[in-house]
């Protein structure tokens, strides 16, 4: 089952600090896509150790996560067991990961933050 590694950075986000976006946050994770470039459900059924995200921007340690489903909503959880530290991501089933594309992540403080697919690759 081929794993593809998908990288995000934050995109513009008018009425915040990031109305210019900021190349240097965002996540990178890894997750089994479809053909089509969408969250291969059954692949991460039988892989889902394996599905991990990061977290990166300048001014603070990167945090290491996994990607995580909890019925049909899909989620970035950084500390298991604890429900505090999870990241929704706003209907992370149906977008399609594809260079270009935009994925919006509800952040630590609760506000929603557009990303934009900047890297979609196998992993070695």
């Amino acid at each position: 089952m081929p794993l593809s590694r998908i990288v995000m950075r934050l995109a513009r986000n008018p009425g915040t600090e990031f109305a210019g976006g900021d190349d240097h946050r965002g996540y990178s994770l890894i997750a089994p896509l479809t053909p089509d470039g969408h969250l291969d459900e059954a692949a991460y059924a039988k892989a889902r150790g394996e599905c991990t995200v990061r977290r990166f921007a300048p001014d603070e340690d990167p945090s290491d996560g996994r990607l995580a489903r909890r019925g049909a909503r899909w989620f970035f959880d950084y500390e298991a067991g604890d429900t505090e530290d999870d990241e929704p991501v706003h209907r992370l089933g149906e977008h399609r990961f594809a260079v270009g594309e935009y994925v919006t992540v509800t952040d630590e403080d609760g506000r929603p933050l557009t990303y934009k697919v900047v890297e979609v690759r196998p992993v070695d």
